[in-house]
């Protein structure tokens, strides 16, 4: 029988040792939140945030990304959903940050433009080590279901700080609230897919003329 001295693989042709995954728990006076992340996943999705609608989006990641994720949250959500929407994207972010590691190797852009029915979103972004977001989303009510649409693009800057990437969304068309919403985590969900693919030719190098992201 012989043997070969290339290295395990996963199912995406990565090194096993490479497995780009992460386990991040931030517990605050406020909310305890865990988020699981395998970046190279098949898109299973396990969200529990206390947030039916931010659950949903949080499926439409893992699902349009083929992430998987398992997302565990608990908060103050008598009071409202403000933190414990705003501390999974914070713990979302770091996720991605830790599973990613020092970027070696990966496309670092990535942008997709989705339709969802009469919405059409745009997202383009940049894992470049630098935080930044651009939101111009308008959305027409203030709640879908009991979610309040405000906290989209807080929940979008919690991300983008603590992934240190540089973010951009722009909304195209659209007049239905849950259409638009959802039609912007479909774009990031395909968005980060491109951006963290591991490109064949980097040759495990970092993305950047400088060396460092």
């Amino acid at each position: 029988m012989q043997t070969s001295d290339r290295p395990a693989t996963s199912s995406n042709n990565l090194p096993l040792s490479l497995s780009r995954t992460a386990s991040v728990t931030r517990k605050t006076g406020e909310t305890d939140v865990t988020v699981e992340i395998n970046i190279d996943g098949t898109g299973k999705c396990n969200a529990d945030t206390g947030i039916p609608f931010l659950d949903h989006m949080l499926d439409q990641i893992s699902s349009h990304g083929l992430i998987d994720l398992n997302v565990k949250a608990s908060g103050d959500i008598e009071i409202d959903d403000h933190h414990t929407n705003e501390d999974v994207g914070i713990t979302l972010g770091m996720a991605l940050a830790e599973a990613l590691g020092d970027r070696k190797g990966i496309v670092r852009f990535g942008h997709f433009v989705a339709p969802l029915d009469e919405s059409l979103v745009q997202v383009a972004l940049d894992f470049s080590g630098r935080s930044h977001l651009s939101y111009n989303l308008d959305i027409p009510t203030q709640r879908v279901g009991t979610y309040d649409t405000q906290l989209v693009r807080e929940f979008f800057v919690a991300v983008v700080n603590h992934s240190q990437m540089t973010l951009h969304i722009r909304q195209l068309d659209g007049i239905n609230s849950h259409h638009i919403i959802e039609a912007t985590f479909k774009a990031f969900a395909r968005a980060v897919r491109m951006a963290t693919e591991i490109d064949p030719r980097r040759a495990g190098t970092i993305p950047s003329s400088k060396g460092v992201l």
